[in-house]
């Protein structure tokens, strides 16, 4: 690749390279406060061009690496910052053994994390990262690692996707600077990376135990509310959250296992970001 980019995020390395330049400075700069990796990276993402002329003509990226999908669709490119980083997630998603990886927001406070799960739309991501500005450190919010053999959560704070209103919320609560390039017209609406706080990024070999499991579903017709949810039906949505624990095996059963039987999991419903705040602080404080 013509222009590239290496960097470590938590215990993992990637060399992102492109035959575009804009992607890399995008790239660069939305993680600029994160350490170089060395020169054998654990995965490669490469942003090339899916027919020769469309590095000129109408240029279409198509993400590929050490792990593909082969019938991924091209994207525009303008949203090659956003190619970049789905290049990662597929890397992680497909390849990544050292960790059960579970599709999940993390955050900590005074050594003890909150791990955060739920479908698309229920507002974890927007949740997490305003947490991380109110006093917790931002762990990640595209993957939780849960250790195979401590049952501790290993930090990932890769910047942040946001979508739409979340954007304006961020940068209202953390300034603009703080905020990558908007990417208008993606299939998920407007979006804008956040990149966490610098001690977020320079605590990211600091794990964490879990204590405490939430399910988020936001909706501005919903009512607050808050309910348990048993192990058994944690155990199923955790499984149906992870890209690795049919690989993994015996040892993901085991580990899942443990955390479903020890850290304790709610449900809750929220109609705001405040609501959703004041939800969280008051089921931590108990």
């Amino acid at each position: 690749m013509k222009h590239e980019h290496r960097l470590k995020v938590g215990p993992v390395t990637f060399r992102v390279g492109s035959q575009w330049a804009a992607p890399v400075r995008q790239l660069a700069e939305l993680y600029r406060d994160y350490p170089a990796a060395d020169a054998v990276c654990d995965f490669t993402v490469r942003l090339e061009a899916e027919k020769p002329w469309r590095r000129w003509v109408r240029p279409s990226v198509a993400i590929r690496g050490d792990y593909m999908l082969p019938d991924a669709v091209p994207m525009a490119l303008e949203h090659g910052l956003l190619a970049a980083e789905m290049g990662m997630n597929l890397q992680m998603a497909l390849g990544y053994r050292r960790h059960l990886l579970l599709h999940a927001s993390t955050v900590e406070r005074d050594g003890r994390a909150l791990l955060m799960t739920g479908l698309s739309g229920s507002g974890k991501s927007t949740l997490a990262a305003l947490l991380g500005e109110a006093g917790w450190r931002l762990m990640g919010d595209e993957f939780a690692l849960l250790d195979l053999d401590t049952g501790t959560l290993h930090p990932f704070p890769r910047a942040v996707s946001l979508k739409n209103q979340s954007v304006y919320v961020m940068e209202e609560r953390a300034g603009p600077n703080r905020l990558g390039p908007w990417l208008k017209g993606t299939p998920k609406g407007a979006i804008r990376h956040f990149r966490p706080s610098r001690d977020a990024i320079e605590r990211m070999s600091e794990p964490a135990a879990p204590a405490l499991i939430l399910f988020p579903r936001y909706g501005r017709d919903l009512e607050a509310a808050v309910r348990p949810v048993g192990p058994a039906e944690v155990f199923v949505r955790l499984t149906q959250a992870s890209t690795n624990y049919v690989a993994l095996g015996e040892r993901a059963f085991d580990a899942l296992t443990h955390l479903v039987t020890t850290v304790p999991a709610l449900a809750i419903d929220y109609p705001s970001t405040e609501a959703a705040l004041a939800q969280v602080e008051e089921l931590w404080a108990k």
